[in-house]
């Protein structure tokens, strides 16, 4: 079974920083694709920033320019770092992973979401 834990979510005003992390653990063989989704209230889920195995990045454009994904692979971890905040950005950001697991000796694939972490920027 594999869990994924956020923390780093919190209250700031606008212009500010803040910096996600989620990390897995379980039984992994490898990952693939990682990436931070947000929903607000009254709206659908949204992709923030992806990144590949490899590295290569995509960002939503609301933010480009303002966040910042990373991965170290070594601990499973995957990182959003957030600048120059502003009140639109007030969600519930999820972590998302694909992967690579034992499950009872057998080789499964999952696609696998974070609690969701809240963020909220004051104007």
């Amino acid at each position: 079974q594999v869990q994924l834990v956020e923390s780093g979510g919190g209250l700031v005003q606008t212009g500010g920083s803040l910096r996600l992390s989620c990390a897995a653990s379980g039984r992994i063989i490898s990952i693939n694709g990682m990436g931070w989704y947000r929903q607000a209230p009254g709206k659908q889920r949204e992709l923030v920033a992806s990144i590949t195995s490899a590295g290569s990045t995509n960002y939503g454009d609301s933010v480009k320019g303002r966040f910042t994904i990373s991965r170290d692979n070594s601990k499973n971890t995957v990182y959003l770092q957030m600048n120059s905040l502003l009140p639109d950005d007030t969600a519930v950001y999820y972590c998302n992973v694909d992967l690579l697991f034992y499950n009872r000796g057998y080789r499964s694939r999952d696609n696998c979401w974070g609690p969701g972490t809240q963020v909220t920027v004051s104007s």
